[in-house]
């Protein structure tokens, strides 16, 4: 039997699983942006907010603390399109801004997990 902390998915990870749901929530909101705008602005905070956990789980999956922290840092990288791409939208008024509050309180949670997840995979020698 496992330890109940011990990580053997990233379905396991907390910053997977509120990333997944900032991912959703994202796909949700898109469809009250205008017409006019959901294919652009749409279809970037929807790649934007994918982005996240499946860099998560793809860095996870590839068995190598290197490549796992690269992916990390890319999903927290996408957090940060995320969050231009919602302010964005909210100074030109095309989401409700309760929509646009809720979801940057999420990015703003999945931030942090993503920084100490980053940081638990750091390196073993000293970058220069």
């Amino acid at each position: 039997m496992s330890h109940p902390s011990e990580i053997l998915s990233y379905r396991d990870l907390e910053a997977w699983r509120q990333a997944v749901d900032l991912s959703v929530d994202i796909h949700r909101a898109v469809r009250l942006l205008p017409q006019s705008e959901r294919f652009e602005i749409g279809r970037e905070l929807r790649r934007s907010g994918i982005s996240i956990p499946s860099n998560v789980a793809e860095g996870f999956n590839r068995h190598a603390r290197r490549a796992y922290q690269n992916h990390v840092a890319i999903a927290l990288g996408s957090t940060g399109e995320v969050d231009t791409q919602l302010v964005i939208c909210d100074r030109l008024d095309l989401l409700p801004a309760e929509v646009i509050g809720r979801l940057l309180k999420q990015a703003d949670r999945v931030g942090p997990l993503l920084q100490g997840l980053w940081r638990s995979l750091g390196q073993d020698e000293v970058d220069e």
